[in-house]
């Protein structure tokens, strides 16, 4: 199992494990530091003021370059991105952004007001070729039509839902992504936490499997480039960056068990496509 992977060309060789926050987040800024000091640099930021952008504001220029920022951008049309990205720029302390994603793009609609002549694609295309933005991405549920976008050659990045219950990308995705070379950034590796929790078709005496195997299992596939997880506190991101001191991927008999719980966590805890 790859540690690391490079994303494009220019951009640093980034842990496969990254950190997001998701706007809930306790995390503080020297519980970033503590990620960044054992090798997290991919930084995935929800748009909201928090301990992540607290740190990556503080960073100082020989580690910035080193890491990678991807923020996620709500803005629809060019100018919506062109306020969003100034306050983006001014909240981060930062000339430019590694990758920005599209905020979950759920319908064809949304797509066609992204891409249209006053679209925020544009905008951000020009961006590109300033240098304040270096990959375009896009996040979505919609497997089906993420890849259909990606097909586009409008995009150089999918941000993904990817985990043991929600395995459809491996059909509706993968054989997209790696046919254009495009790299996928996994979001919800734990299924909002459920993965964590034992279903009333499990044994009286099962353990569910700690977060970081969870990540392993996702990591374990090599079409995802990045898996990214979002500690609620300091306890949760020590646990999880356990997983760089035991780096492997899980065996196929592992997999199958996982999967298993995965179909079992479907089933009892509400069925999300």
């Amino acid at each position: 199992m790859q540690k690391y992977t490079q994303l494009a060309q220019g951009l640093p060789r980034t842990l496969r494990l990254g950190l997001a926050t998701r706007g809930n987040s306790r995390l503080q800024p020297r519980d970033v530091f503590l990620a960044l000091d054992v090798g997290v640099n991919y930084f995935n930021w929800c748009g909201y003021p928090d301990g992540l952008s607290d740190a990556l504001a503080q960073l100082p220029a020989n580690r910035r370059e080193k890491i990678v920022i991807a923020a996620q951008f709500s803005a629809r049309s060019a100018e919506e991105a062109e306020t969003e990205l100034d306050e983006i720029l001014k909240v981060l302390n930062t000339e430019y952004i590694d990758i920005v994603t599209f905020y979950y793009v759920e319908s064809n609609d949304e797509w066609q007001q992204i891409i249209s002549p006053s679209g925020s694609m544009g905008y951000f295309q020009n961006a590109q070729r300033l240098g304040k933005v270096r990959l375009l991405g896009l996040t979505s549920h919609q497997r089906q039509l993420a890849a259909a976008w990606a097909q586009s050659g409008l995009l150089d990045l999918l941000m993904i839902r990817f985990n043991a219950a929600h395995r459809k990308a491996m059909q509706e995705v993968f054989p997209v992504t790696r046919r254009l070379g495009i790299p996928v950034v996994a979001f919800t590796c734990l299924r909002w936490t459920t993965l964590l929790k034992a279903t009333p078709a499990n044994e009286p005496n099962y353990t569910p499997a700690p977060a970081l195997e969870w990540y392993r299992y996702v990591l374990s596939h090599s079409e995802i480039a990045v898996a990214l997880m979002a500690p609620g506190d300091t306890k949760q991101l020590k646990e999880n960056l356990r997983l760089l001191e035991d780096w492997r991927p899980l065996s196929e008999g592992e997999i199958a068990q996982f999967n298993r719980q995965g179909d079992l966590v479907r089933h009892f805890h509400s069925n999300f496509p």
